[in-house]
């Protein structure tokens, strides 16, 4: 964007907005794109990205593990977390069959709409989910209302099972996968996803879920959650 443009988007003074740009082009957090005055990312930003990736265990791990889920699956694998008081997909794998499934990485997007969202909320209380979460968000893309009452069931339900699965309610040619990356504390800070055409998913379902609990597992392991609440996960899926 022009700098003009953002300041327009923010309304935020021009003359303010042109200032923090020429601070943040000096410094490389920004640098201009094409000949048109527009500016993007800059260079510093990239790097110190890459400093905090080399650093953040979290995303090192994730990135190995879904490479490993789509090949094993051979479909779309991603790593999900809250971004302020929406949903996104911070990291993604294509699967490797020949129609591929593929998601905005960055893109927010209302919690309650995805099977992410049942399990990143879960450490909430009801009270605080209905304040965390806009009420307008509730409203699917189809233009349905969600009610709030069954969404806080499915997200109890969902912390009961140690994962969630349904029906896309963005793609509703898909079936989405979502199991919960766990901290010391038990708590979800993250998910990994697996996202198939519906039928496949479907048909799939037990490996899938099997692929993907292990992977989470692993990760939360090195992140500290114990193995007999890893044990406790899986024979809540059995019972």
């Amino acid at each position: 964007m022009r700098p003009n443009e953002i300041a327009v988007e923010i309304g935020a003074p021009r003359s303010s907005i042109y200032e923090l740009v020429n601070l943040l082009l000096r410094h490389g957090m920004l640098d201009y794109q094409g000949g048109d005055g527009r500016v993007f990312l800059g260079r510093k930003l990239y790097f110190l990205g890459t400093a905090y990736a080399d650093q953040f265990d979290l995303m090192r791990e994730s990135d190995t593990l879904l490479t490993r889920l789509a090949e094993e699956t051979r479909e779309t694998a991603q790593m999900c977390m809250l971004e302020g008081n929406k949903y996104t997909v911070a990291m993604m794998r294509e699967g490797i069959r020949p129609f591929r499934i593929s998601s905005n990485v960055g893109e927010l997007v209302s919690i309650p709409w995805t099977a992410s969202g049942r399990l990143l909320v879960s450490h909430l209380s009801d009270a605080e989910i209905l304040d965390f979460i806009p009420p307008e968000d509730f409203v699917l893309p189809n233009g349905k209302q969600l009610d709030p009452s069954r969404f806080i069931g499915e997200v109890r339900q969902a912390s009961i099972d140690g994962y969630f699965t349904f029906n896309s309610e963005v793609e509703n040619f898909t079936h989405c996968f979502a199991a919960p990356i766990k901290q010391e504390d038990g708590r979800c800070i993250a998910t990994l996803c697996l996202v198939a055409p519906k039928e496949d998913g479907l048909r799939n379902r037990e490996s899938y879920l099997d692929s993907l609990l292990r992977a989470v597992g692993e990760i939360s392991e090195r992140l500290g959650f114990s193995v007999s609440d890893r044990a406790n996960m899986r024979q809540g899926r059995s019972s």
